[in-house]
């Protein structure tokens, strides 16, 4: 990086895609607004930037997405209503989405990948480093997800991907990295990246360490993503601009704690609402109850 290192203040949600894995429900709704138990995934993921530091939250949205800025909008009429019930709690809930950081929304006209989408806010992310986050992936830890990267990336200023380790047989699945020596890691979890790979199959995978959908990115990935070429179905990946970005600049994975749950899968999101139900005490007993019940 050329700059010296600064606090990350942005994060970039790119949001702009159909979530046909989960047609019909997605034809009127944003797959980002599905709930986990009574919250929509985006607001987890938000959340999660917040706690990490994030004060900029940059939704890039795209037609029928009208859904996740009313969201995070303050709504009169809702509060009105709450108050006039006595519902002080909840009150309290709703007004807090609206204050949780500044929100700013860009539009991506077509679905050209997600390195268009992330093209899209580049005025608004201007020469900062800023953070990436999908609306797929959750991790549930008490160190946010985006803070453990956060935390590699000031110490070794540079490009930092979100890491897990995944049965070889799924590699087709995920975009995989590969992995160079470097004797001044101590960490474990740390990788200096060789390459990356978009769904390689297993036999040609370079490792069993797969990319999932949290990044922090120096300002550079944006002539990066400008220079790179299109590599899949004439779509802009954020993979693409990272090989060209590789090039020039080191980039790391960090295999994060915590348990994911991949939430643009439909087990994946039934998993997630099923163990945080568990959590909330006025919700544990009952279900746990019927869950027995179905093992009987």
């Amino acid at each position: 990086m050329s700059q010296k290192t600064q606090k990350i203040t942005k994060a970039v949600f790119p949001a702009a895609g159909f979530g046909t894995r989960f047609l019909p429900a997605t034809k009127s709704q944003p797959k980002e607004m599905l709930p986990i138990v009574d919250k929509p995934v985006i607001q987890y993921l938000v959340e999660e930037a917040v706690d990490s530091g994030i004060t900029e939250i940059i939704i890039v949205t795209g037609r029928g997405k009208r859904a996740i800025e009313d969201h995070f909008d303050s709504s009169w009429e809702l509060e009105h209503n709450l108050v006039e019930k006595g519902k002080h709690n909840l009150l309290k809930d709703i007004r807090k989405i609206s204050r949780l950081a500044k929100f700013i929304y860009v539009r991506q006209a077509e679905p050209k990948g997600d390195g268009d989408a992330i093209l899209c806010a580049k005025e608004v992310i201007g020469n900062d480093p800023f953070v990436v986050l999908f609306g797929d992936d959750i991790i549930n830890h008490k160190t946010p997800a985006t803070k453990q990267l956060l935390d590699i990336f000031y110490e070794k200023k540079s490009c930092v991907i979100a890491l897990e380790q995944i049965e070889k047989e799924k590699t087709h699945l995920y975009g995989v990295i590969g992995t160079k020596e470097d004797p001044t890691i101590t960490n474990a979890r740390l990788h200096l990246i060789n390459t990356l790979v978009e769904k390689p199959q297993p036999a040609d995978a370079p490792s069993n360490l797969a990319i999932i959908g949290k990044y922090i990115l120096t300002p550079e990935i944006i002539p990066a993503l400008l220079r790179a070429r299109p590599s899949h179905d004439s779509e802009l990946r954020l993979i693409d601009g990272l090989l060209e970005l590789g090039k020039t600049q080191s980039l790391y994975g960090y295999e994060v704690e915590g348990r994911h749950y991949d939430t643009g899968d439909k087990l994946g999101l039934i998993k997630a609402t099923i163990d945080f139900a568990l959590a909330r005490p006025e919700l544990a007993p009952a279900l746990m109850a019927y869950l027995k019940t179905l093992t009987r």
